[in-house]
């Protein structure tokens, strides 16, 4: 009787460098990308991996991202997207994400608009909510 292999099961990233590494190799790009902009508006965030998404949080949720087969998605807090929705229309979104797919620009002022947006909306609440 053969003994059969037990795959071992890929290592969750641990680290949004991880992340991107494991992620599909046509989106490392834009992900690489959407990571600087994202740093660069909060440096003072908490980077970290929950639910197996990238999340900075400072010390509440501002946003996330994931990566996707053909696109990702860029995650702001629920309320995040709605001042910004004329801009939007140029682009595929639901209620609490944009998603850009890997063959199309980044658009990287909006996104750092938004971001931008969320930090300050965060940075003025006085509750204690991670969302």
């Amino acid at each position: 009787m053969a003994a059969s292999k037990v795959k071992s099961p890929k290592r969750r990233p641990t680290t949004i460098a991880e992340y991107i590494r494991a992620a599909p190799h046509e989106g490392q790009p834009h992900l690489r990308r959407l990571h600087a902009i994202l740093k660069s508006v909060a440096p003072k965030a908490e980077e970290t991996i929950k639910w197996g998404t990238p999340f900075f949080v400072e010390p509440r949720f501002l946003f996330a991202f994931s990566a996707h087969k053909a696109h990702l998605n860029f995650a702001p807090m629920a309320t995040a997207l709605a001042p910004f929705r004329e801009e939007l229309k140029a682009h595929r979104t639901t209620k609490n994400y944009l998603q850009i797919p890997y063959d199309e620009p980044l658009p990287e002022d909006l996104i750092r608009r938004i971001a931008e947006h969320c930090l300050r909306v965060v940075s003025q609440r006085d509750d204690d909510g991670f969302w």
